[in-house]
């Protein structure tokens, strides 16, 4: 019996190995995959279909996501993606990310090496739900041209978000890609394009069945994370906080090119956050903004 007892133990280490073998080449395999059709490139047709060997797996949530971001004018912003996915599926995205930024390298670092170490870290959730709506809004940027989201409501209450923080990380990188549209015409060409950036803004999507500059829930606890590779961790909220401000200040200055928009004008100050003084403080602008906006606070 004790014998019978080692055998099976033994058997079952064995099968779990083969797992966790099998678990690592796949996420070494979907991490190479992004990385190579990851912007406007299209995945040709046996590449998307060899992603099917995952079906049924642990991976094949990944795969199927991991697959769209390769297509062209794919699917991403269905209810199937839109939607939180567990923390194991979570894990795997944040994974595949890091084996992408990994084969980048000019010294890469072996990719079953670090598969193997990142499966052991403990990363904190903020971060791997970040990640995977980093990837979904970047996805569905870079593959569906021109951008249009006017008919796009996001109604965050339907995604299995498990808070506040998850909610606003969702909403914060969604209007991450709005103001990455617009940020040329009103950076690069000199004067700025108003009317050009003021066509994107009127694509862009509702949140909850309201405009997006509508959206104020944003008073969720700030944290630390690794935004740009360069720096050390840093407060979510200044940064993505910030470029949202960013992107309502543009929209106010497109408004403001016509003196028959005062009621929009208003109607974009007292229904934002440009009014709400005690998100200033992650602004590279807080001076500017409480001086144009505080007189407006109820």
């Amino acid at each position: 019996m004790k014998q019978k007892k080692t055998i099976l133990l033994v058997s079952l280490l064995a099968i779990n190995t083969i797992c966790l073998a099998q678990i690592n080449e796949g996420l070494v395999d979907l991490g190479k995959t992004y990385r190579q059709y990851m912007f406007r490139n299209n995945a040709p047709a046996g590449v998307s279909a060899g992603l099917d060997k995952y079906s049924g797996t642990v991976l094949g949530f990944v795969a199927d996501f991991i697959r769209e971001t390769t297509r062209e004018n794919n699917s991403l912003l269905t209810e199937k993606f839109l939607s939180r996915p567990g923390d194991s599926s979570l894990k795997y995205v944040y994974i595949i990310r890091e084996v992408n930024y990994n084969v980048r390298k000019e010294e890469p670092e072996d990719n079953k090496s670090l598969v193997e170490k990142l499966l052991n870290k403990d990363v904190p959730v903020n971060e791997l739900v970040d990640c995977y709506y980093d990837i979904l809004f970047t996805g569905y940027g870079n593959k569906n041209q021109p951008f249009d989201l006017s008919g796009v409501n996001f109604d965050l209450k339907e995604y299995h978000l498990n808070n506040d923080t998850e909610q606003g990380i969702f909403f914060l990188r969604a209007m991450r890609l709005c103001g990455t549209v617009i940020w040329g015409y009103m950076n690069v060409v000199k004067p700025p394009n108003y009317k050009e950036a003021m066509k994107y803004i009127e694509k862009y999507p509702r949140f909850n069945s309201a405009p997006y500059y509508q959206y104020l829930d944003l008073n969720f606890p700030d944290f630390k994370m690794k935004i740009e590779s360069e720096k050390k961790a840093q407060s979510y909220k200044e940064y993505y906080i910030d470029k949202y401000y960013e992107t309502l200040i543009y929209h106010l200055q497109c408004l403001q090119q016509d003196d028959s928009n005062k009621e929009k004008i208003n109607d974009l100050i007292l229904g934002s956050i440009l009014k709400e003084e005690m998100y200033y403080k992650y602004s590279k602008q807080e001076k500017a903004l409480k001086k144009l906006f505080t007189p407006y606070k109820r």
